[in-house]
């Protein structure tokens, strides 16, 4: 799904493909809740019968997970997007886990406690569980264009409305496409009329403001003083 977000916008995604990411994420969350409630359930019957592993084995095994895997969260920590996160917690969640394992298998080295690999598997279990629930919130709050939460748009307004021209702005709309990629839409009323040349001047000084505001698409609505908008009427 990352892979095919990347692709430019066409014909049938105007927008292009970003928003691909999300069912990515969205499916991998699903997948780490299912299975933590399923290693949840699993610790709770060990607890009641407790097995002795093999030590010496379960600490090889598990040096070998954590290079493996480590090396593998390593690399996914660097993406952004709402889906390599969900990716890099997967991965996170096998690096703990093979964690888990090589503190079991030293502690039963001298210390007869099979209880604790079921304890550390649910205590990480619950960690995975409470980083899904941030990772879809923020994943449904894209899907439901919910404005981005480090985009202050009073602040935005004002700074917008500190341009020289600009009277006023109305039906101003943000959302974000995939949690990275902010567009917005805006009306920017003009205390004069001005010429081709001035209007285009404008709309360039309002992009620049917006892309340092982290707003990379922007459509931007040209009106007159006294020029009626059928907009604010719906």
């Amino acid at each position: 799904m990352q892979k095919i977000s990347k692709k430019g916008r066409d014909k049938e995604y105007t927008y292009g493909y970003k928003r691909f990411s999300l069912l990515g994420a969205l499916f991998i969350s699903t997948v780490l809740l299912v299975g933590s409630f399923f290693v949840i359930k699993e610790c709770a019957e060990r607890f009641m019968n407790p097995q002795v592993p093999n030590a010496q084995g379960m600490f090889f095994l598990a040096i070998f997970g954590i290079v493996i895997n480590g090396f593998a969260a390593l690399r996914l920590t660097r993406g952004g997007s709402i889906s390599e996160r969900a990716v890099s917690l997967h991965m996170l969640e096998d690096v703990f886990g093979w964690v888990a394992v090589l503190v079991v298998s030293i502690v039963m080295m001298f210390v007869d406690l099979p209880v604790l690999d079921p304890a550390l598997s649910i205590g990480i279990s619950i960690w995975v569980l409470y980083n899904v629930y941030k990772n879809l919130r923020e994943t449904f709050r894209v899907f439901l264009q919910q404005a981005p939460q480090d985009v202050n748009i009073g602040q935005l307004q004002q700074s917008l409305l500190a341009i020289e021209g600009i009277s006023s702005i109305h039906d101003i709309h943000l959302w974000s496409l995939d949690g990275e990629s902010n567009v917005m839409t805006l009306h920017v009323v003009i205390k004069e009329d001005l010429s081709v040349a001035d209007s285009h001047a404008l709309k360039s000084r309002i992009r620049i403001l917006l892309n340092e505001k982290k707003i990379a698409h922007a459509t931007i609505e040209i009106e007159s003083i006294g020029e009626e908008c059928e907009l604010l009427h719906c």
